[in-house]
């Protein structure tokens, strides 16, 4: 069985017209051979990602989810964009191929690039992945490491100002997140009230403007095939923009499931972060904070920001199922979790005073 992340069959519903995809993409690079097959790939919840698979080349198409008509949430030219200029400079980015603004081709816009292919940490490592604790501790460096290398690249020399406003970010975030709670709230959630406080009362100053990924897990990594402890890509851009590096450092730990954590901790787990050799999200944040320089920064303020943010983005979701506009069963225990992390939130806070 191979390790190698799999695409499989195309969900009903979102299907693409093979010659239609086949003709443009001959149209736009050069030596593709033969006929394409189109599978999906499974993972995600917003773009939908297929593999275009030619004798001689294997591309990656994204799109945004069919009937998607608010651009501004699926804006695949931007995405395109930005990995075009992260490229040059942040080399574990894909490269990318073509961008379609032609919406008469699949109704929407979209953008081809190459594949990565290799290895995709998710909940738990693939079959046949069997890592010793100083491997897993070597792999855990490495995903950090290539987040740092993220977080110092000059994005003023490589032309990346347009990416984002950068200064302000921490406000914007911290407002941002408690309106769309608020907004989202329904009558079986708490309300957050006293987090929502905490954080505006304890707000801290942005230490940097960088670029932030805005999702960086290790289900967002590629791994080499053949060296399982090395990152060859990073992937899923859509939320790319410039901001503060310990706020998307939060983000990143607030899916950082240990081995500790209790068991409804764990029923949240999407990656392998509870492995013999990982380290907690302490020493992350503390190896961190020593590889770029931010002394004294506050753990507690960005370990409860990252729990908040999933807290929203779960409610979000929730008030979809609870107001029966969807009636995808997965979505009916996130009232529960939403419930669960003001309790972690909460305890994170208590932990200071």
């Amino acid at each position: 069985m191979s390790v190698i992340d799999q695409a499989q069959s195309i969900r009903e519903g979102e299907e693409l017209d093979a010659a239609v995809i086949d003709q443009w993409l001959k149209s736009q690079v050069e030596g593709l051979e033969g006929e394409p097959t189109i599978k999906q790939f499974p993972g995600g919840s917003s773009n939908l990602t297929y593999l275009i698979s030619y004798s001689n080349r294997d591309l990656i198409l994204r799109r945004p989810p069919f009937g998607t008509k608010a651009k501004s949430a699926h804006d695949m030219g931007r995405e395109y964009r930005v990995m075009s200029g992260l490229k040059p400079v942040y080399p574990y980015v894909p490269n990318m191929v073509a961008h379609c603004t032609d919406e008469s081709v699949l109704d929407c816009e979209f953008y081809a690039m190459d594949r990565i292919k290799g290895i995709i940490p998710r909940k738990e490592l693939p079959e046949g992945i069997d890592l010793n604790e100083e491997q897993v501790a070597e792999l855990c460096r490495a995903v950090v490491d290539r987040l740092i290398d993220l977080h110092k690249i000059d994005y003023q020399a490589a032309g990346l100002e347009s990416l984002g406003k950068g200064w302000g970010y921490v406000d914007r975030q911290i407002e941002g997140w408690s309106k769309r709670y608020i907004n989202a709230k329904t009558d079986d959630v708490p309300g957050y009230e006293k987090v929502m406080e905490w954080l505006d009362q304890n707000r801290r100053e942005q230490v940097a403007v960088c670029v932030v990924h805005g999702d960086y897990r290790f289900d967002n990594v590629v791994l080499n095939p053949d060296n399982p402890a090395d990152v060859i890509g990073v992937l899923d851009w859509e939320m790319a923009t410039l901001g503060d590096p310990l706020m998307d450092l939060g983000n990143t730990l607030s899916y950082w499931i240990e081995a500790n954590d209790p068991p409804p901790m764990h029923m949240m787990r999407l990656q392998p972060t509870h492995l013999k050799g990982m380290m907690t999200r302490k020493e992350v944040f503390d190896y961190y904070c020593d590889k770029m320089g931010f002394a004294d920064a506050d753990y507690t303020f960005y370990r409860v920001y990252g729990l908040f943010r999933v807290a929203v983005i779960l409610q979000q979701i929730y008030y979809r199922f609870y107001h029966g506009q969807t009636k995808d069963q997965r979505f009916s225990v996130y009232g529960q979790v939403v419930m669960m992390l003001e309790q972690l939130c909460l305890q994170e806070i208590a932990s200071q005073q």
